[in-house]
């Protein structure tokens, strides 16, 4: 029995023991679990490594060539937009001073014409009454010359008066003046006097290019009050060009600078000009001046109406950094270049491009300082190391 009571109650203990054996396990398992945790953070402490985009490496760096950024004295560069059109100075709005109807058009808008030419013919009840205020004055005068001719012989016989000789002498003189003024109206509307006719014809009165035209065939013509000049002619032998200089740049154009112009029509030509003029006022909507230009046009290329870009100097020079044009990359609405930052790393940085140098190269208002070394050719790098980096 006694056996039998010790085995039991070794039984128990088993048991007990039994029990607190996964406890332990688990107590043990979870402080190796909390030492581990405690070296990891340690172990993994260093910061990721992270890659700037913009910078390049290449192993051949001898395959594209740098230059450095210089600094040169340089006018400021002002671009304008403009148009072309005829030298007012150089410009006639053709009218004519009589009424009437157009019976032939001769000429059209566009053609080029030279003075005294015909443009078109007017039948004109002004001319005609013209023509008959003038004949009529003529008759007079020949009777009042008849009468003078007359008077004078009766007073040479002592027949009348000297008041007499002197009303006969008045009324010739008064006559000669109204023959003189129907014979100028008659010119003044645009016909010979010597050939009566009820036809106006319009001649061009210079040398020119019709610009304008506000008349057809077989229109009728009002009287000068109320009627447009009929035709425009301008001579193209010399044009404007008028641009929109923005008020922030106005300092920097003058009378007489020269001006460089280039039109869309003549891309690759380039036409020299000096300033003739700058308004005295701004345009309140877009805060900019009218800025003329003078240009020669003896080969007739420059038509009015063209759309025309002006590029002035200014006479200040002012030390400007310049690279090759080549070293410029746009992209993004942006210019960029790739500055050599060691031997082998190169590193892209945004730009403000200005004006092109004389000699080709590219003026950089920010971004770059003179002795910046550049790759020469920003496109080829960005094709063969900036698209296999990304």
């Amino acid at each position: 029995m006694k056996m039998l009571l010790f085995q039991s109650r070794s039984g128990a203990q088993h048991n007990r023991l039994s029990r607190w054996v996964p406890l332990a396990f688990l107590l043990a398992s979870l402080c190796v679990g909390v030492a581990c945790s405690k070296d990891t953070p340690a172990a993994t402490s260093k910061p990721p490594v992270t890659l700037d985009p913009d910078v390049f490496d290449t192993d051949h760096p001898e395959l594209f060539k740098t230059a450095k950024a210089e600094s040169r004295s340089l006018p400021t560069l002002v671009a304008a937009n403009g148009t072309v059109s005829p030298d007012v100075n150089r410009t006639i709005h053709v009218t004519s001073l009589g009424g009437g109807r157009v019976v032939d058009l001769k000429v059209k808008l566009g053609d080029a014409v030279n003075k005294g030419q015909t443009l078109l013919v007017i039948s004109s009840p002004d001319l005609s009454g013209a023509f008959s205020d003038f004949q009529k004055a003529q008759a007079d005068e020949v009777l009042s010359h008849k009468a003078l001719d007359r008077a004078q012989m009766l007073y040479d016989r002592g027949a009348i008066a000297a008041k007499d000789l002197e009303t006969a002498q008045d009324t010739e003189d008064k006559a000669k003046v109204d023959v003189e003024t129907a014979e100028h109206h008659v010119q003044i509307l645009g016909a010979d006097p010597a050939h009566p006719s009820p036809l106006i014809n319009l001649k061009a009165p210079i040398t020119g290019t019709i610009v304008e035209q506000n008349i057809a065939g077989f229109e009728g013509i009002k009287s000068l009050d109320n009627t447009p000049n009929l035709f425009t002619i301008a001579d193209l032998g010399q044009v404007w060009v008028v641009c929109d200089v923005f008020e922030n740049d106005l300092g920097e154009v003058h009378l007489g600078d020269a001006a460089e112009i280039r039109l869309n029509a003549f891309p690759d030509r380039a036409f020299k000009g000096k300033v003739a003029d700058i308004s005295r006022v701004l345009d309140p909507n877009t805060r900019s001046a009218k800025v003329r230009i003078v240009l020669d046009n003896a080969d007739g290329a420059l038509r009015p109406g063209m759309y025309a870009v002006a590029t002035f100097r200014s006479r200040k020079l002012t030390n400007r950094v310049i690279v090759p044009s080549t070293a410029i990359m746009r992209l993004h609405d942006k210019d960029w270049v790739f500055r050599k930052e060691s031997d082998k790393r190169f590193r892209k940085i945004v730009v403000q491009a200005d004006g092109l140098a004389p000699d080709g190269m590219q003026e950089i208002r920010d971004g770059v300082k003179p002795g910046d070394e550049l790759v020469t050719n920003a496109l080829e790098f960005s094709s063969e190391v900036a698209e296999k980096k990304e």
